[in-house]
């Protein structure tokens, strides 16, 4: 059923470029990371659909996150993709609540949509828009307007029940074809954004990727790339979090084992733990510290 991949396509008789991506396993893979409660799971959904479209524009190796912070009753979430389509993500919330708003606005206070776009050669870049919109959908279209001028059209829709979760995207814009003023009449934008917006949930979530194109586009003459496969996948690792207790002194680390039994270092985006007791310690700064050996090489 062509979930966990995104599929991008081109309509040729028009500058416009559209995307398509489903995930399920690798969205229940952020979700089995930590208890979340439905409204929370439903904005990671969104999210992560939400960066895998993004992802899939970038010209350049790297990667983007999404970050959504605020005052109210959601603090942040983000999700990071890299160009090659590896998510993961987290979310933070008052979970003094009892109950959380169901919906998006009210999730929000002083809320910002940060979006940061960090090459793996070159300079960082990162732009922000108010989470002002009813939902998040419209919140990323309003920052494609105002940052670089390009009618855009975002649909994102999740599906959860008791056995799994699945969270659906697309994607239309305009392509800059020259400096002159690129304007949605010219382009039949908004023609294809009304063709995209009769998406029904059952089609999405329930038919073969190639099938959805045909029924919205089948009038249309687009060409269609190869899929790319999405994953979800940390960055953290033993190694990394040995390198970051490098840049603490000895004494200190010292004192935190004495104290606890071991340093422990938790990744906010996948839960997993690290350990280090008082030999990995001396290792570490003695610079003999050894992943296969577990400790000391």
């Amino acid at each position: 059923m062509s979930f966990d991949q995104l599929h991008r396509y081109l309509f040729n008789q028009v500058h416009v470029r559209g995307e398509l991506v489903r995930l399920e396993n690798s969205y229940q893979s952020i979700l089995d990371s930590y208890a979340y409660p439905p409204v929370i799971q439903k904005l990671l959904g969104e999210l992560m659909a939400a960066t895998s479209l993004l992802t899939a524009t970038l010209k350049f190796e790297g990667d983007i996150a999404l970050q959504l912070q605020s005052d109210g009753p959601v603090n942040y979430a983000v999700i990071n993709g890299t160009h090659n389509q590896q998510l993961r993500g987290v979310a933070r919330w008052d979970e003094s609540l009892e109950t959380l708003p169901t919906d998006f606005s009210d999730l929000f206070q002083n809320g910002l949509l940060v979006i940061t776009i960090t090459p793996t050669d070159g300079e960082r870049y990162q732009g922000m828009v108010a989470l002002d919109k009813p939902t998040l959908a419209e919140c990323i279209e309003s920052y494609f307007q105002q940052s670089e001028q390009l009618a855009t059209k975002v649909i994102l829709r999740t599906q959860q029940t008791d056995s799994n979760a699945k969270s659906c995207g697309m994607f239309l814009q305009i392509l800059p074809t020259s400096s002159e003023s690129t304007s949605t009449a010219d382009t039949g934008f908004e023609h294809l954004a009304s063709l995209t917006d009769t998406i029904k949930d059952d089609e999405l979530f329930t038919l073969p990727a190639e099938e959805i194109l045909h029924r919205l586009y089948h009038q249309e003459e687009i060409e269609v790339y190869a899929p790319s496969d999405i994953i979800f996948k940390c960055s953290c690792s033993r190694e990394r979090s040995a390198n970051a207790l490098a840049a603490v002194e000895k004494e200190e680390l010292l004192d935190i084992v004495a104290t606890e039994g071991a340093i422990k270092m938790n990744c906010q985006y996948c839960h997993s733990e690290y350990r280090f007791d008082e030999i990995d310690v001396h290792a570490i700064h003695a610079g003999t510290f050894s992943l296969d050996k577990g400790q000391t090489q």
